[in-house]
């Protein structure tokens, strides 16, 4: 890869995080449905196929000046055989579809053949090993597809270090072998296309199915040239670069995800009592007092229970899940009342209703601990 599309690739990589963090207004319009949605920590794990491009070797000054000085060029190509990846990963979900990660992987491939060297390695079979090993941190999104909560799709890049080793390379020259061997570290970056499907019977647990673009700097590797009586001609450093194409599947766990909401109640059958009917009042974050359209609800459900001559009222105060499980109550009973108040003001008799607060036990929307959701934070009046 030239050094133009190389920083290029870098500088996206790096550009992509703020670029994430001032998506909100998107994120937003295609928030994800909870039984989707990432919340705190999770885990993962994946293998699959590696495949690395073939790689241009150029020579430094010393090892090419050798290399001349026995017929052989300064400059040659690796070709890799297929070969093997693994990654695990532990991050973290912020509930709206965005993730962060930190990640290790590993990849492993066999040099099939090196060519080039005037000739010298041309077509020859070659020996050896190369292996990769970094450590990564990265951004990713999962994206929503309306109707379709079998799949998650989901882009990210990421950042690190690798450390490239060459184990026993070794080209089989008519003229002698070239060897190279060594490990060097440097910059690394990747590009992650994929996508999860959520197992409905886990909570929190999903399939992954995805492709990795792995590349990392330039990698110097002592080698050196001996010839048909293994004597020492030539030593020095042979650069090339390292890109890889990976094709993974895997698992992972997200822990703590809520259970999918229950199914809806069935329509009621023709002959049978009309269900009791439901109105819902919501809160502000952290607030027990009624706004206008919570006044307007209520004035509709003391209208209706008066029409369809209702003889009890049951109001039900829920909260979200911030804050502690004792607040909570106190906060859902405090909503309630205010809503039972209300009823009365309007002309139902305070002796037909009922008042009970659940705190954050039965949320409408699932959710993580500590997450705000504006549906938890509500009143329930159900006419009986």
């Amino acid at each position: 890869m030239s050094p133009f599309k190389t920083s290029l690739l870098a500088g996206a990589s790096l550009m992509a995080l703020p670029a994430f963090a001032q998506a909100q207004s998107f994120v937003d319009q295609f928030r994800l449905a909870p039984q989707q949605t990432v919340s705190g920590v999770y885990i993962g794990a994946g293998a699959g196929v590696n495949l690395i491009e073939n790689s241009a070797l150029r020579s430094d000054a010393t090892l090419a000046q050798g290399l001349r000085n026995n017929g052989i060029g300064g400059r040659g190509r690796a070709i890799f055989e297929p070969g093997y990846t693994g990654v695990i990963s532990a991050g973290w979900g912020f509930g709206n579809g965005l993730r962060v990660e930190v990640e290790g992987n590993f990849r492993q491939n066999d040099i099939d053949k090196v060519s080039g060297f005037n000739g010298a390695g041309l077509g020859n079979r070659a020996g050896g090993i190369q292996r990769t090993y970094g450590a990564m941190a990265n951004v990713l999104y999962d994206f929503r597809i309306p109707g379709a909560p079998w799949v998650v799709p989901y882009i990210g890049g990421g950042v690190g270090y690798a450390w490239r080793q060459w184990d026993g390379l070794s080209s089989n020259s008519p003229r002698g072998p070239i060897l190279s061997s060594g490990i060097e570290g440097g910059f690394a970056y990747q590009a992650i296309g994929g996508a999860a499907f959520p197992i409905a019977a886990v909570p929190g647990l999903a399939v992954t199915a995805e492709y990795r673009y792995f590349a990392t700097d330039m990698s110097d590797m002592n080698t050196r040239a001996v010839n048909r009586n293994n004597v020492g001609v030539a030593g020095g450093q042979l650069r090339s670069a390292n890109e890889n194409h990976s094709v993974l599947v895997g698992l992972r766990y997200a822990f703590n995800q809520p259970a999918p909401p229950p199914p809806p109640a069935p329509v009621a059958a023709v002959g049978q009592p009309a269900p009791a009917r439901t109105y819902l009042v919501f809160f502000d974050w952290d607030r027990a007092d009624l706004t206008d359209r919570a006044r307007q609800i209520i004035t509709d459900a003391a209208q209706n229970a008066r029409t369809v001559g209702s003889t009890r009222i049951e109001v039900a105060g829920h909260a979200d899940r911030t804050g502690t499980a004792v607040y909570n109550q106190r906060l859902s009973v405090r909503r309630g009342e205010a809503v039972a108040g209300e009823l009365v003001r309007h002309g139902v008799a305070r002796d037909q209703i009922s008042v009970q607060g659940f705190g954050f036990d039965r949320p409408l929307v699932p959710t993580a601990m500590g997450v705000r959701e504006p549906q938890n934070r509500r009143v329930e009046i159900v006419l009986r």
